[in-house]
């Protein structure tokens, strides 16, 4: 096998890969091979057709299609090596010559990695974050955990009211017809929680438990069953439970339900400690947002298409990925959200490329300050990944594959670089609003 690159503009190339007659001929048999039992000539059992006699009454081209695509599977990954250059695309594989008896010659076009020219990294100029913690910000994180700890209870003297939690059985229809996907017993139904169809809750609203309630509603013009899209609809209810959420006392005794702690007041203590270690992990993932931002608008790079295009291939695997954990295929959601594979692509397109500039940056940032991540840092991150899922610390060090410690150590620099920018920081008081310079003018006019 050769390669030959040709570079081209805005970091595209095209690789011309040739591969030896011989390979041809042996991948052209293993095509025979996988097809021979399914090979039906007269005179001859079924998989006893020999080699030439297929080719003779079909022509070899039979062959050309499993043929190539064994080579471009087996040759294009090492000529991709051998070329040279990093490549951060898919390639877009074009067959060039395949004949019997020649070499086989096959085109890929690719991104390749840009260059960077960075602009100023260090001492760059972000907006000062607070992150002192409030007594509001207190009440308001026991108040969640107050209402996370709280129990239903049922009543009975009052109707439903904003708010409640009901319990009911309802029966749609339209045009007088059930339809599917409208019924349903002993659902629960938060009221004023907009999780129905609007104005479905509202009407709810002051009936009593084993009432019955005919609801009246418009389905959504955009609503994603098409069939009922702006259509008008009946909902036969029956209310059979009203619940209100009853929320425990804050006191010791509630502090020793929810933590380790005897008194509110230590909970308390623990809360605004655990808050300002929030604020400040927050306030510094913002700080270096920021940071690279306006490094990126000073640097220079020149990002390919087919680059975006791959990251973008990325974005929508993982997320097919989470939602298959789910039991859900993309074509279920494309049919929830009302949306589409070509919407997706081109809402992910500007995050993919922010995804792109930002580890470009990062990696030149490394290379420039000359940050290294020893063994050492590559194992402490496989323990802290073992410890994270469960494993066994050993057992994790001894099965990681070199490619994968490839990738710690890349993800590693690149945290690392990315600590050293935010570590560089200068840091300015946000500019005040119109409303704060009016509070403090009256303030001082007070």
């Amino acid at each position: 096998m050769s390669v030959q690159i040709e570079k081209k503009e805005h970091n595209m190339a095209t690789l011309t890969i040739e591969v030896a007659p011989e390979r041809l001929a042996e991948a052209m048999m293993n095509s025979y091979k996988k097809q021979k039992n399914h090979i039906n000539i007269a005179g001859f059992r079924k998989g006893k057709v020999p080699y030439a006699m297929v080719e003779k009454m079909y022509g070899p081209s039979i062959f050309y299609d499993d043929a190539a695509n064994e080579l471009i599977n087996t040759e294009y990954p090492t000529a991709a090596d051998e070329c040279g250059e990093e490549i951060v695309s898919m390639p877009e594989i074009n067959i060039v010559q395949i004949e019997k008896g020649k070499p086989f010659i096959f085109t890929a076009e690719v991104a390749l990695k840009p260059e960077v020219k960075l602009g100023k990294y260090m001492g760059v100029t972000v907006t000062r974050i607070d992150v002192n913690v409030t007594d509001e910000d207190v009440n308001e994180a026991l108040e969640t955990e107050r209402n996370n700890n709280s129990r239903l209870v049922a009543v009975e003297d009052r109707p439903a009211a904003d708010g409640d939690t009901v319990i009911l059985d309802f029966d749609g229809y339209v045009d007088g017809e059930q339809f599917e996907g409208g019924k349903a017993e002993g659902y629960t139904l938060v009221l004023g929680s907009g999780s129905f169809i609007p104005g479905f809750e509202d009407q709810l609203i002051g009936h009593n438990v084993e009432e019955d309630i005919d609801v009246n509603v418009t389905f959504p013009k955009n609503y994603q069953q098409t069939e009922l899209a702006g259509k008008d609809a009946l909902f036969k209810c029956k209310l059979h439970e009203i619940k209100v959420k009853e929320l425990p006392e804050l006191d010791d005794e509630f502090a020793q339900d929810v933590s380790e702690f005897d008194t509110l007041e230590e909970y308390k203590n623990k809360l605004r400690e655990d808050l300002t270690k929030k604020k400040e992990d927050d306030a510094r993932y913002t700080k270096q947002e920021e940071a690279l931002k306006k490094i990126i608008d000073k640097s220079e790079m020149d990002i390919p298409d087919a680059m975006v295009k791959s990251q973008v291939d990325n974005l929508l695997g993982d997320m097919a990925n989470n939602l298959a954990q789910q039991g859900i295929s993309m074509d279920m959601y494309y049919q929830i959200t009302n949306t589409s594979e070509e919407t997706l692509r081109e809402q992910y397109k500007e995050h993919a490329l922010s995804q792109i500039q930002n580890t470009l940056v990062l990696e030149a940032v490394a290379k420039e300050e000359n940050i290294e991540v020893t063994d050492a840092d590559v194992d402490e991150e496989l323990k802290n990944m073992a410890a994270q899922y469960g494993m066994d610390e050993k057992t994790l060090l001894e099965i990681a594959k070199p490619e994968d410690r490839e990738s710690l150590r890349r993800d590693k620099m690149i945290q690392k670089a990315a600590e050293l920018i935010v570590d560089n920081v200068k840091e300015r008081a946000k500019p005040k609003s119109k409303k704060e310079k009016e509070a403090e003018a009256a303030a001082k006019e007070d």
